[in-house]
Order: C-alpha cells, then sequence, then structure tokens
C-alpha cells in the first residue's frame, strides 16, 4: 500500500578514511516471499548520501526491503592493495518497514567491518 507520508534514506561513511563514503553504487529490492524485485539504483554523493529520499511519496510502501552496498568497488577505488577476493564486496542490509514513517539505514563501512542501524 503506498503511503505518501513515508521515506527511505541512507548515509555512507568510510570509517577506515573518517571520511563519507562517495561514489558508492547502492541497489534497492523490494522482497515478498522468494521474489526480490529491483526498484532502484543510486549512487551516494560527496557526503555519502543521495541526492534525495530513495523512495518517498507515491512511491514508498511499507514492507520487507534490501539496500545492497557495492562497498567493494568503492574499496577498490579508495584503499589500493587490499587483497584479492576482498573480505566485504557486497554489502546486503535487509529491513521492514511497517508503517509510513522517516526510515534512515545507514551504512559504515571499512575493508574489514560494516554496522548499520535505524537512524534519524
Amino acid at each position: 500500500m503506498a503511503d505518501t507520508t513515508g521515506r527511505l534514506t541512507t548515509h555512507v561513511l568510510d570509517t577506515a578514511t573518517g571520511r563519507p563514503a562517495a561514489g558508492m553504487r547502492i541497489e534497492l529490492f523490494r522482497l515478498d516471499g522468494d521474489s526480490r524485485v529491483h526498484l532502484k539504483t543510486v549512487v551516494t554523493n560527496d557526503d555519502g548520501r543521495c541526492d534525495g529520499p530513495i523512495l518517498s511519496g507515491a512511491d514508498f510502501s511499507t514492507g520487507v526491503y534490501e539496500l545492497l552496498f557495492h562497498a567493494g568497488d568503492y574499496l577498490k577505488s579508495t584503499a589500493p592493495g587490499l587483497s584479492e577476493p576482498l573480505f566485504l564486496d557486497r554489502v546486503p542490509i535487509r529491513f521492514g518497514m511497517a508503517e509510513a514513517a522517516h526510515y534512515h539505514v545507514p551504512l559504515l563501512i571499512s575493508p574489514f567491518s560494516y554496522s548499520t542501524y535505524r537512524g534519524s
């Protein structure tokens, strides 16, 4: 069910360098049982954010989603000399949105770890 008051945002910070993760590709999928539908691809700006909400307005609906962060491509461009295969390549974060609200799903990334939380 679409709801015009909800929105989804993200922010990616590189904890190894202490800087925003600029230029990271992120894919958004909606999950429904065994179905995984690609909805959108975005790239982070110089502040490690997307230029606008990933979902908002009529495009927003409650349900289960996955943000797929292409961390490996980003890490190769910012930390040359990492051993192949990379410890982290694509980082999926699956989460549910149960109500029309602001869901902020940040990613803190380094070549060997990541974390996330529901931000504000």
